[in-house]
């Protein structure tokens, strides 16, 4: 069982010690892969992924058999400056849907076989407008982490985090802008769909917002206490949670990315458990993953959030540990390894 989370610095700390990769299955995948009825480097890709997932598993010859999706939902101040389409209550609304079965999600994650879990984080209780002052208290923002890390199954042998948050793409442009610098506008994109002018006030949002917090955020904890949100913070503690586990994390779209940022700008390797699901169609995601240093499995042009790129994507990890467990060496099927 993980420790709880007893404050900020003790988060930083256990995420600074986090475990890594059994450099002993790695290399027992490797050796594997190897000999498998296949040319050297076939499969491409799906031979790194499943080296990859053996390393953080502990075995040479793993499996995917408990897969856990975790949808997180959080309601922003800061829609109170109109930067989103839709209003807040929706997401009270959606999560609903989630409970009931009927979101995007909820067909991915049974697809993949994966056990399905929502968590509202306060709804009637949105964070703070960060223009005006921080998002989240200390307090708030480690109830949020907390959330997040608890929820992670511990028998889960990966995870797909996803969010719902009318406005979240404002604080997640605001965290990217923070973390890796430009200009807000670099960083905005229109979320839910914003029109011109709708896009230009969520940039200045971004803008305002970045400019009064940057000089109190010293890494990417600070940022999510300034600008983020309960479900963003969820998000990252549920990341980090499945770091101390060994469980490999399938990242989803700009949202989970920015959680994932902040985490990868408070202790160096943080994201070497995960990779990233898909390249969404939010403007400023391809340019979000090239700075965390992760290659989409899959480009869709998916908006949607709620994880729905990342399950999807839980197809393509399934078939690449499929592959690799499961096929024949040179050996046991007969065949001269050329």
């Amino acid at each position: 069982m993980l420790p709880e989370l007893t404050d900020l610095d003790h988060f930083r700390s256990l995420l600074a010690q986090a475990p890594a990769a059994d450099p002993a299955a790695q290399a027992a995948a490797a050796e594997r892969n190897g000999q498998l009825t296949k040319p050297p480097g076939a499969l491409a890709r799906l031979e790194d992924l499943a080296i990859w997932y053996g390393g953080w598993r502990g075995t040479g010859r793993p499996s995917i058999e408990k897969p856990q999706v975790i949808i997180f939902a959080g309601n922003h101040g800061v829609t109170a400056q109109g930067v989103s389409a839709f209003p807040a209550e929706v997401t009270a609304q959606m999560v609903i849907n989630f409970e009931h079965g009927g979101a995007a999600i909820n067909q991915l994650a049974k697809l993949a076989g994966a056990r399905m879990d929502v968590q509202a984080l306060d709804l009637d209780r949105p964070t703070g407008d960060f223009t005006k002052g921080v998002a989240m208290e200390d307090a708030d923002l480690l109830a949020a982490l907390q959330a997040g890390w608890g929820l992670v199954d511990p028998n889960a042998d990966l995870l797909v985090v996803g969010e719902m948050g009318i406005g979240n793409t404002t604080p997640a442009a605001a965290l990217a802008c923070v973390l890796f610098g430009g200009e807000a506008a670099d960083w905005t994109g229109r979320g839910t769909g914003v029109d011109d002018a709708g896009l230009a006030n969520k940039t200045r949002v971004v803008a305002e917002g970045v400019a009064l917090h940057q000089g109190a955020i010293k890494d990417g904890v600070d940022a999510l206490g300034c600008l983020g949100g309960r479900e963003i913070a969820a998000m990252a503690g549920a990341i980090a949670a499945a770091r101390m586990l060994r469980i490999p994390v399938i990242l989803d779209g700009f949202i989970c990315c920015a959680a994932a940022a902040c985490l990868a700008q408070s202790s160096d390797g943080a994201l070497d458990h995960c990779v990233a699901g898909h390249q969404s169609a939010e403007g400023a995601h391809p340019v979000l993953l090239a700075k965390l240093g992760k290659e989409p499995l899959l480009s869709l042009g998916l908006r949607l959030g709620e994880g729905s790129g990342a399950a999807l994507a839980i197809q393509i990890l399934k078939g690449a540990v499929a592959c690799h467990s499961g096929m024949a060496t040179f050996a046991e099927a007969g065949v001269t390894d050329g």
